[in-house]
């Protein structure tokens, strides 16, 4: 029995597949582990969101942006970009199931037998477990009530940048979700900045990654993100980056929980 943590799919379906072969994934024994980013920009996006949600108790998955941005578009709030390959999912017969499953996937998935936490892009480094866990819980109520859309309407935004306890409710859930999804360079206050997706040896003197923020209060426990493709596959020792870039060229990794070891195939060519 192992649990596999894989990095952003982004719509590559065939580079998963080969992966799950690779590590001999049983769906009766084994259970996956996806960082969100399911869909998008990829070639194989609705078969992927299908093939994912097919797997019902053995996968567990939380939400990345490209997957809220579906959310948005779906609900006619977005219109779909240049790069995007949403098109055969709002085309699908079973559109409104997808979408009604994927607002039902968490932002945060921890798992106290392992002492891990599995987020898209990372944990706010002002907040411990449990403050990430219930800003976590609060925008999933959000997202899977009945007026979900009302929550998509006011989402979207940069700011605010800087956590404040004083925070209405929609402010406070902008920031939560942009910090679950979005989130990769801070300021050395913790400070978000949507700037920059460069390598982190690249980042400006003044911004840091997230989990390098002084006094991070997440220090203890393991950390497992996406979202950063451009981001060497190490961090620091307890945070673990998992996105390879697959559907830039890059791999697809898989990160055996139990014994520490990554397997990787090629991504899109």
């Amino acid at each position: 029995m192992t649990t596999f943590a894989i990095g952003d799919l982004q719509g590559c379906l065939d580079p998963l597949q080969r992966l799950l072969d690779k590590v001999h994934f049983d769906s009766n024994t084994d259970t996956l582990w996806f960082v969100g980013d399911l869909i998008n920009r990829g070639p194989q996006s609705l078969e992927t969101l299908r093939f994912v949600k097919s797997l019902g108790d053995s996968a567990i998955s939380v939400l990345g942006n490209h997957d809220l941005h579906l959310l948005a578009v779906a609900n006619g709030l977005r219109r779909t970009g240049g790069k995007d390959t949403l098109d055969d999912i709002l085309a699908a017969s079973d559109l409104e199931e997808l979408i009604d499953w994927v607002r039902h996937l968490p932002l945060l998935h921890h798992s106290e037998e392992l002492d891990i936490t599995l987020v898209h892009a990372g944990i706010y480094p002002k907040w411990d477990l449990a403050k990430a866990q219930e800003m976590a819980t609060e925008v999933e109520k959000a997202l899977r009530s009945p007026k979900y859309v009302e929550f998509l309407e006011r989402m979207y935004g940069n700011k605010p940048a800087k956590w404040s306890n004083k925070l209405g409710k929609h402010r406070r859930r902008r920031f939560a979700v942009n910090a679950f999804t979005r989130m990769r360079l801070c300021t050395h206050d913790a400070e978000l900045d949507f700037s920059y997706t460069c390598p982190p040896a690249k980042a400006p003197k003044d911004l840091m990654p997230w989990y390098a923020v002084p006094n991070r209060k997440t220090i203890e426990g393991r950390i497992l993100f996406g979202h950063w493709s451009s981001h060497p596959a190490f961090a620091v020792s307890n945070v673990i980056p998992l996105d390879r870039g697959a559907v830039w060229g890059g791999s697809l990794a898989a990160l055996a929980l139990e014994t520490g070891v990554t397997t990787t195939v090629d991504g899109i060519v």
